[in-house]
């Protein structure tokens, strides 16, 4: 497929956003990377995990629910961990120096996926094409879930808003030991091809695939056996995989985005870069601070598919500027007040897309 692209020749709008963020960053002497705030949230939440880890690996409570109460909470620390120290680490955000970040990143290697798929995945393609068939990933949920109309529907896709959940849970595990696999060996992504991997690349992948099932099955196999190691790892895999799905799908599949498709001779989107990641992202639960904290600022999805190489400790103050730009320029700027309402729209909306 050949490649999109957009009618970038009058930027006025993101030229005059970008303009403004740069000054807040140059006027008050900030870097756009990281801070203390991140840092002292990596370390809790890598410690959290190497320690829950720890106590039900090798110090496995004796009382079954305490056990897989612990499960669940690795899994919502594993998220986390995702969110906020391998997102910023991959997007290049998290430090200045090129090393921290890839050392970040390749937290989702312990997390048993693969951080050069995913910038791959993520970075190149879903950021760069937000909801365009064929291009964005993370759109192509097929033949799950119908996300737009141009995709084919099938009988069940009637009931997605109701099966969701389960679909959602065990993403996890489709990521970790399908899909990873599926890009590896295809070397495509949706209709794109996959970057060339390094003799490096291919090394870190295949050793930490074995690392990851080594600490995360073989181990909890001899140490607790083989019914006590699927019913905890189910229950982690299913709770993390649900909550990073979640989080993901409230940026793109609402009620309110848009999934443009481009002209079919000249493969153009006919509005700007930025302007095409207004209509195609939304917020949530931006005046919540636990949320924002856990999702590593992901609920200010509009800043972060604006500026990615920024760190999201800085969304909040960056979201001024975006508001009061759309404002100008008269461009919608897509926002939930809760997670709920965002939730409750995502819900109606596979519902539509099953039906039309």
């Amino acid at each position: 497929m050949s490649r999109v692209t957009f009618n970038n020749k009058n930027s006025a709008f993101f030229n005059e956003l970008r303009q403004k963020v740069d000054d807040y960053f140059t006027s008050n002497n900030i870097k756009p990377t990281g801070n203390y705030k991140l840092y002292w949230k990596s370390i809790i939440l890598l410690s959290s995990a190497a320690t829950l880890y720890t106590i039900l690996v090798f110090f496995t409570p004796t009382q079954w629910w305490v056990a897989l109460a612990l499960c669940t909470v690795l899994g919502i620390v594993l998220a986390g961990i995702g969110f906020n120290v391998m997102h910023d680490g991959a997007h290049g955000s998290y430090s200045r120096k090129k090393w921290v970040n890839d050392v970040m990143a390749l937290s989702l290697n312990l997390m048993g996926g693969n951080s050069y798929i995913w910038k791959n995945k993520h970075n190149l393609n879903h950021h760069s094409f937000t909801n365009i068939e064929g291009m964005d990933d993370d759109i192509d949920i097929k033949p799950w879930i119908r996300t737009h109309k141009n995709q084919p529907r099938y009988f069940y896709h009637r009931f997605q808003h109701i099966y969701w959940v389960l679909l959602y849970g065990v993403t996890y595990l489709l990521w970790v030991f399908v899909q990873d696999f599926r890009k590896y060996f295809s070397g495509k992504i949706a209709d794109t091809k996959l970057r060339a991997m390094s003799t490096k690349d291919h090394v870190i992948f295949w050793v930490s695939k074995l690392l990851y099932i080594a600490l995360f099955i073989v181990l909890p196999i001899i140490k607790l056996g083989l019914v006590e190691m699927i019913l905890g790892y189910i229950v982690m895999s299913f709770v993390c995989g649900f909550i990073i799905s979640v989080v993901f799908q409230l940026a793109h599949i609402v009620n309110d985005t848009t999934f443009p498709m481009p002209n079919e001779d000249s493969r153009k989107i006919d509005q700007e870069w930025a302007i095409h990641q207004l209509a195609t992202t939304a917020n949530f639960s931006t005046k919540s601070k636990i949320i924002g904290w856990f999702t590593g600022g992901l609920n200010f999805q509009v800043e972060h598919h604006l500026f990615p190489k920024i760190s999201h400790v800085h969304y909040p103050k960056i979201s001024e500027f975006v508001k009061e730009t759309c404002e100008k320029f008269n461009v919608q700027y897509i926002e939930y007040p809760n997670l709920f309402s965002a939730i409750r729209s995502h819900v109606s909306y596979l519902r539509l897309a099953g039906t039309i």
